[in-house]
């Protein structure tokens, strides 16, 4: 892999994507990005991040020297260009009401068999005031059930740049900080019973809480 171009290490559709949408953000949103250190080489794992805009899934994702792969509705497959996009960069097809789609899970796995990782939103949708919200069950299900490092990531800037009923401003300084791996005995208690998922999800949303722009203290 090329630490000039990891692009040619992906597959051609999503490492043309990478390259625009890299080119992109260092024109319109550079911010900072710091942790990049804490992504796993080699090997499946998850990233949750917070979620603020539409546009966090490629700004995170651009950042990354690896390929990954992403959640979307089933919903977005209406045919033509935009079905085979979707399929081309591998989108992940998932219900709408949760983690626990049975196809999805196996695309989940194979995903991470494949080490790629994997982004995840533990709020689920995002956030209307750009305060962080409390985190769903479903990401710590999908954590639980795979077993692997969750990577935890904090997006500043983007309800600024493009949150929810707000128009796009270009300009927006975006920053992206990465944690360090987060490991199955730190986010699964096996003890929760019924709860383990959710207890995943606090677990993993309280790590990104506590992410902060570097030089900038936790209040």
């Amino acid at each position: 892999m090329s630490a000039t171009f990891p692009q040619t290490s992906m597959q051609p559709v999503y490492g043309f994507c990478h390259y625009w949408l890299k080119v992109t953000y260092e024109m319109f949103f550079r911010g900072e990005v710091s942790g990049l250190e804490h992504v796993p080489a080699r090997g499946g794992f998850l990233l949750a991040a917070n979620h603020a805009s539409f546009i966090d899934p490629p700004m995170i994702g651009c950042q990354l020297p690896r390929q990954i792969a992403y959640f979307a509705r089933k919903t977005l497959w209406k045919g033509g260009f935009s079905s085979w996009w979707l399929d081309a960069v591998g989108t992940i097809p998932v219900d709408r009401d949760g983690g626990q789609d049975v196809s999805a899970i196996r695309r989940v796995l194979r995903a991470l068999l494949e080490e790629r990782g994997l982004i995840l939103f533990p709020e689920g949708t995002r956030t209307p005031d750009g305060q962080l919200q409390p985190a769903k069950a479903g990401v710590g299900f999908i954590a639980v059930k795979t077993q692997v490092p969750v990577v935890p990531v904090r997006i500043f800037g983007s309800h600024e740049a493009f949150g929810r009923d707000r128009p796009l401003r270009l300009g927006t300084r975006v920053s992206v900080v990465f944690g360090a791996p987060i490991l199955p005995s730190t986010y699964d208690d096996p003890r929760a019973g019924k709860e383990r998922a959710q207890v995943a999800s606090d677990r993993i949303m309280a790590h990104i809480a506590r992410l902060t722009l570097p030089g900038r203290r936790v209040l």
